[in-house]
């Protein structure tokens, strides 16, 4: 398929960032989406090219840096320093998220606001040669596919496009169907198996729904990122990869050890 295979950094947040280069190349990543929870600060310039630098040398591309911008919600002075080092990383994505609250809990000035400041903060984004994603995720506006597609509409910005993960605890053919509504704003997708709610279960337990889902993403130019791997567990990541490359076309899954 197109689509990039990688790893979100908050899968091995314990981890420092060598150690987290290490694991990503050994499973046979190539990129990685840096967190600003722990890895690369907000506005630490200097750590955001450390970063970039040693992932070049490790053979991988920055795929994104992962924001907790909340948009609408989060003090509009605070996406300065998230720009500032997802252009020192090198990231040609960053990832906010749409408010912090439900598209039901959310007043319609609120909702205004959320639209508002993420035109602001793409046009900011833009000049710098970077495009923007909503993480799709309960409490926000992206809290639904139909929800996500009708916020981007509102946003009406080719370079604000969404992330796209299984919904907790929703069934298969309903996650599916929600792919498919959004599937042509999908930038990334946040790959991992939860069930029942946020257990965290390996990659194959939900074999069917990620075979159907990287087959419906076939031929996009995407990436696909693994995130929460059981126990957080550095030595699964090389598994969890494995699998999710045969989920994504290669040859059928014989080894879960």
């Amino acid at each position: 398929m197109t689509a990039r295979l990688g790893l979100c950094s908050v899968t091995l947040r314990h981890l420092d960032v060598a150690d987290v280069l290490k694991a990503a190349a050994e499973a046979g990543l190539e990129c990685v989406e840096w967190g600003a929870d722990i890895h690369v600060p907000a506005g630490d310039t200097d750590t955001a090219a450390r970063v970039r630098d040693a992932t070049e040398a490790a053979g991988l591309t920055v795929a994104s840096y992962g924001s907790y911008y909340r948009a609408g919600h989060s003090d509009p002075a605070e996406f300065g320093p998230v720009l500032r080092a997802a252009v020192r990383l090198g990231a040609p994505r960053v990832r906010i998220w749409a408010g912090a609250t439900g598209t039901e809990a959310t007043s319609p000035e609120r909702r205004a606001a959320v639209v508002a400041d993420t035109r602001r903060a793409a046009r900011r984004a833009a000049d710098a040669g970077i495009r923007l994603a909503y993480e799709f995720h309960r409490n926000t506006l992206t809290d639904g596919a139909g929800r996500t597609l009708r916020l981007l509409e509102e946003v009406g910005r080719p370079d604000v496009r969404t992330y796209w993960q299984p919904p907790l605890d929703l069934p298969d053919a309903e996650a599916l169907a929600g792919l498919d509504t959004v599937i042509d704003q999908v930038a990334a997708v946040h790959a991992f198996s939860w069930w029942p709610g946020t257990t965290r279960q390996p990659l194959a337990a939900r074999a069917d729904l990620w075979r159907a889902a990287l087959a419906r993403l076939d031929g996009r130019a995407l990436d696909v990122l693994l995130e929460f791997v059981p126990d957080d567990d550095e030595r699964l990541l090389a598994r969890e990869a494995r699998t999710l490359r045969e989920l994504a076309g290669g040859p059928s899954l014989t080894d879960r050890a």
